[in-house]
């Protein structure tokens, strides 16, 4: 089974949004989201989401503390202060480490760019996993 980790520093946008793409692009996967320092979901990631079609409003925000990423197959940062926090933890050598710097988005224009970024980035994965 493969194990994917995405994380950035809130688990409010990005990473949540990126979650809830490779769940439905790759269903058989297990896919994790968390935070270094988690907020409340955005409700403007949650809205870049509604607009194609996915639904994340049951998404809850987690501190890295409360998944198992030392299961994970794959780890991917995405943004520059998580990828720092990240270099200091023990990742099992399993893991791939992957950092994906996504601008934190800010207006609705920031959060469709960084879904449709994201879902770039998660299909040339999967293209080459």
């Amino acid at each position: 089974m493969t194990v994917v980790l995405f994380v950035c520093t809130g688990n409010a946008a990005r990473s949540q949004m990126a979650e809830g793409l490779l769940k439905t692009l790759k269903p058989e996967f297990t896919v994790l989201s968390a935070g270094t320092k988690p907020e409340k979901v955005s409700r403007r990631a949650i809205k870049a989401m509604d607009e194609v079609g996915l639904d994340i409003t049951t998404h809850t925000s987690k501190h890295l503390d409360m998944v198992d990423w030392k299961n994970a197959n794959f780890g991917i940062t995405l943004c520059n202060s998580a990828d720092e926090t990240c270099v200091l933890m023990e990742w099992p050598e399993k893991c791939n480490k992957l950092h994906w710097p996504i601008k934190d988005p800010e207006s609705e224009d920031d959060f469709r760019n960084a879904r449709d970024e994201i879902k770039a980035r998660i299909e040339d994965f999967l293209t080459n996993i």
